[in-house]
């Protein structure tokens, strides 16, 4: 499993998001003393939806302030996914409270109308207060949708859109007070119903912002996942090389952080760097649509469609941590025979290697069926370091390996000769160059001839260690 993400920072109020939070709560609070108290001079029911309006703003701000100080803590033991979801109670917490500003607005407005009686006094402070409000409204809605597309906070980004849509609801009262005032000049009994009107207005404009972010503060607290961007992880994701597929994407939100689990099918013959090298890939796929995401990845081995029996042969032998070489799979009339040199520590005995090599024979027939007889050679590896080699030189021997070489048309030439004695025995290496476009299993079947002549012809040399290279590389 491997896990990325990014580090909250500590909880502080000297922040963007904090300062521009104690900003929207200060102008809140004038705005909501000046319509309540224009409300009560003029006995408008608009202007009391407003003020009732602009008193539950001063209540979102507030808890808008509180959530985005709290939500940036880091996380803890009790809370291993981080405090971000504060916000979105936050603001589920003010659909609450303007769910209920609605029914109060609704109510006093039907009264209103049915009650023709009460007189609304006419003046021009309502309509000041009002175009104040909106010109308020209108710079704090920006500083919010500002501030929140920089820090990504969710409870900033519902407040921005909250006091956009005050704007209209204050258009609507100030269209409302002048039907009214129009309609006392005019002695038109009817147009003084544009004050009650216009209070339902505000009250189905607060409901309709209220339905959104109720929504959306729901969808995240019960971790539904945004659709559109599961997609795009999906097809990111997908695209990122050495992955066989997605077999699971979990997507949640927590306030402005995403956690993405992914559960990738990878190839189960490659190693385990190589698996961790992908990880990282698709955390920088993901990272790349969601910079600040939280990202765990767990891999799991899947058999490719590309898998050669070679390819499975070695799986099995990697999922029993062996490892095999020399495989070599032939067609005896319709029947395969596998044979294989298989590696195992030096330190074992051969009734625990012979174990080993049963055990990873079952598991080929298992997973091959079409093997049908298997042959493996066992080869101790060595798991301890040679000492007191010392290097030594014989002229005669490196001639001799020359002629040798010289007889095979496929080397070129044979160069960096070196002699080693480990405890008695001679070591020889060198390196042999042949050409470029030679293939591998001419490469191999070359050097093994001259491994083996080399031995025959200087029955003193104990090991022969041969390197390859391209003429191309040949520097001498």
């Amino acid at each position: 499993m491997t896990r990325t993400s990014a580090q909250p920072v500590p909880a502080t109020f000297n922040t963007p998001k904090t300062r521009t939070a104690v900003m929207s709560v200060a102008a809140a609070t004038g705005i909501t003393l000046l319509k309540l108290l224009t409300g009560i001079a003029s006995h408008s029911i608009g202007m009391y939806s407003e003020a009732a309006h602009s008193a539950l703003d001063l209540l979102a701000s507030a808890i808008t302030l509180m959530s985005v100080t709290l939500a940036d803590r880091p996380a803890d033991e009790d809370h291993p996914y981080g405090h971000a979801k504060i916000e979105n109670l936050a603001a589920f917490t003010e659909t609450i409270l303007m769910f209920g500003s609605v029914v109060w607005i609704v109510y006093e407005s039907i009264h209103r109308i049915f009650e023709p009686n009460v007189v609304v006094h006419n003046s021009p402070w309502p309509f000041a207060v009002l175009l104040l409000s909106m010109s308020v409204d209108f710079l704090r809605s920006r500083s919010l949708a500002h501030t929140a597309s920089h820090t990504g906070s969710a409870a900033l980004e519902a407040d921005a859109v909250h006091f956009g849509t005050d704007i209209w609801s204050s258009f609507a009262v100030i269209v409302g007070l002048a039907l009214n005032g129009l309609g006392s000049r005019l002695h038109l009994t009817w147009m003084r119903l544009g004050d009650p009107l216009a209070a339902i207005l505000v009250s189905v404009i607060i409901l309709k912002v209220c339905w959104g972010l109720t929504r959306k503060a729901i969808d995240v607290l019960i971790d539904t996942a945004p659709t559109e961007m599961h997609r795009k992880l999906l097809e990111a994701v997908g695209r990122t090389e050495g992955i066989l597929s997605v077999e699971r994407l979990r997507l949640r939100s927590s306030g402005n952080r995403f956690f993405v689990d992914l559960k990738l099918a990878m190839p189960r013959n490659i190693s385990f760097q190589r698996s961790e090298a992908i990880k990282e890939a698709v955390a920088e796929a993901v990272h790349r649509l969601l910079p600040e995401a939280d990202v765990i990845t767990y891999a799991v081995p899947r058999a490719s469609n590309k898998e050669s029996i070679f390819d499975r042969v070695r799986a099995v032998a990697a999922n029993n941590s062996l490892s095999v070489h020399d495989v070599s799979v032939q067609d005896w009339r319709g029947h395969l025979h596998l044979e294989q040199h298989l590696e195992v520590p030096e330190t074992l005995t051969l009734r625990a290697a012979h174990d080993l090599a049963t055990t990873m024979e079952a598991d080929i027939r298992a997973e091959i069926p079409e093997i049908q007889s298997i042959l493996t050679h066992i080869e101790s590896e060595h798991s301890t370091i040679e000492r007191d080699a010392q290097r030594t030189s014989d002229r005669a021997l490196e001639v001799r390996l020359r002629e040798i070489a010289n007889r095979m048309p496929e080397i070129v030439d044979v160069h960096d000769v070196t002699m080693n004695r480990l405890g008695g025995a001679l070591q020889v290496t060198c390196h042999c160059t042949l050409n470029d476009e030679t293939p591998m299993s001419v490469v191999h079947t070359v050097i093994t001839r001259l491994e083996d002549a080399v031995k025959a012809d200087l029955p003193q040399v104990a090991r022969v260690f041969i390197h390859p290279e391209p003429s191309s590389d040949n520097r001498r």
